[in-house]
């Protein structure tokens, strides 16, 4: 008898193409006359969403492969796309101290990316499981190690904020003029 291994790939799953060696997302396939008479569609919204969601993946795709059919076209698109996800990238990378969607950022940047370029969907898996380590390696430490995290951060986040000089203007808004707010960057 035959177990699943668990380097063996399940059906559907993600798979290289052997003509181009294009990685090929999974995709369904309409079920065959011996399948229909056994399986009933589910019913329902979710079914609705599910059926539209099918048709709009298989609209984006068929619309992918006409621009990947025109080599001009086909560059222009990955360029763009590209320059959209790296731009996306460096923006989370640069937010990822402070408040906000800075790791989202990141990661929509490189699942930009990893559309099109298969070292970004590499980067973006060790990504998500070494982000997916800190958080649950945080998650188990003593309260004072917590602290300390988000001391950092708010250390980082208020040095930064000085450097660009925020502490400068917030301060003249309020007609406080001391020298130690003006940043270093801009001080003549």
């Amino acid at each position: 008898m035959r177990t699943n291994s668990p380097h063996r790939r399940p059906e559907g799953a993600s798979t290289r193409d052997p003509s181009t060696g294009r990685c090929l997302l999974s995709r369904t396939t309409s079920p065959g006359p011996q399948d229909r008479q056994h399986h009933e569609p589910p019913q329902g919204a979710l079914a609705g969403l599910r059926g539209r969601l099918h048709r709009l993946r298989e609209r984006l795709h068929a619309r992918r492969e006409r621009i990947r059919a025109r080599p001009t076209l086909n560059t222009l698109y990955r360029g763009t796309l590209g320059l959209v996800g790296g731009m996306v990238l460096v923006l989370g990378i640069v937010m990822i101290p402070y408040p906000g969607p800075g790791w989202l950022c990141v990661f929509t940047g490189l699942g930009l990316l990893a559309t099109e370029f298969a070292w970004a969907h590499r980067v973006n898996a060790f990504a998500k499981h070494h982000y997916q380590r800190w958080v649950h390696w945080l998650s188990r430490q003593h309260p004072l190690v917590k602290l300390s995290v988000m001391g950092t951060t708010g250390l980082i986040v208020l040095a930064t904020l000085w450097v660009v000089g925020a502490f400068d203007l917030v301060g003249r808004l309020f007609g406080v003029e001391w020298h130690w707010l003006a940043s270093p960057l801009f001080t003549p």
